[in-house]
């Protein structure tokens, strides 16, 4: 999976080739989800603390998310997006 970010240990990828709808994986320490882009629906368990700063990365970069989802399922090279600070 390539890797579009990382912050305080998470670790943000996306897929090539993915289903729908459009989404990203987020690594926690062991822990990971699967976070809708438009909906923030979230498949997998992460602690509520992580879990609160991907939140806060998505509001800021949910444009630059869907940017890449269309890059990945057109196969393309994956842009980094900035992280949180």
């Amino acid at each position: 999976m390539p890797e579009i970010c990382r912050f305080y240990g998470i670790i943000i990828t996306m897929n090539y080739n993915e289903h729908n709808p459009p989404h990203f994986h987020a690594i926690y320490q062991g822990y990971e989800v699967s976070i809708e882009i438009k909906t923030g629906i979230v498949k997998g368990s992460m602690p509520r603390r992580a879990l609160k700063m991907i939140f806060e990365w998505l509001d800021l970069h949910k444009e630059e998310l869907l940017d890449d989802w269309e890059l990945a399922i057109n196969r393309k090279s994956l842009v980094k997006i900035d992280p949180l600070s």
